[in-house]
């Protein structure tokens, strides 16, 4: 009885073991976003399905910003903080205390500082909704892309995942998919179909550059 008892702690041992390995092994990545949240609700859900990375902690800038609030209903750490925290390390340490690998700006809308691009070098990126590097910097971003690529007449538009710098949307891009503008295109109906290739494609995008570290 007693060699049957010895057996089962030591496979009970071996098991927490390989379990620890496994936690340990495991990539974490913070989203910061600054609104609604329905690019941090996909990506939360596809790697919810992954083994070798999930999202862990959300950050936002906004109080007020639904996509606290799906964080909270999905089960993953969630945060606000201010520009104050965000310069003065509160946000850097936050990062080291949930071992995060890797960051992930889904529509947040504030400059990264310094601190936290030395902290991690080519391990933040961002996701813009035009064919950079037309229609991006500083006021870029939702319907006004759209509305700015329609009145340009463009014939395609599409997404672009880049590196985070100093600038607004002046990173390395890292991949684009496009989509086809076609004639009484309005800003709604594009704006649906880069949301689209946004769903379908940043995700996929993050977990290899993940892999890769």
């Amino acid at each position: 009885m007693s060699v049957f008892f010895e057996k089962k702690w030591k496979y009970i041992l071996i098991l927490n073991i390989v379990n620890e390995y496994k936690t340990l092994k495991m990539k974490r990545i913070c989203i910061f976003a600054s609104g609604n949240g329905t690019n941090t609700k996909n990506i939360i859900d596809y790697f919810k399905q992954r083994k070798n990375c999930e999202v862990s902690l959300v950050l936002s800038n906004k109080k007020e910003a639904y996509v606290l609030q799906r964080a909270q209903l999905l089960g993953v750490s969630n945060r606000f903080f201010s520009r104050e925290d965000l310069h003065n390390y509160t946000v850097l340490k936050l990062l080291e205390e949930y071992r995060i690998d890797f960051i992930v700006l889904a529509g947040f809308l504030w400059l990264i500082p310094k601190e936290l691009l030395r902290a991690y070098p080519n391990r933040i990126v961002n996701i813009h909704p035009a064919l950079l590097p037309k229609y991006g910097g500083k006021g870029m971003y939702g319907a006004r892309v759209h509305e700015i690529v329609l009145e340009n007449k463009e014939k395609e538009s599409g997404i672009s995942v880049h590196y985070v710098n100093e600038e607004y949307d002046k990173g390395n891009i890292i991949f684009q998919a496009r989509c086809k503008i076609k004639q009484g295109e309005t800003a709604d109906s594009l704006a649906k179909k880069v949301h689209k290739l946004e769903y379908e494609h940043y995700p996929r995008v993050i977990e290899k550059l993940v892999d890769s570290i």
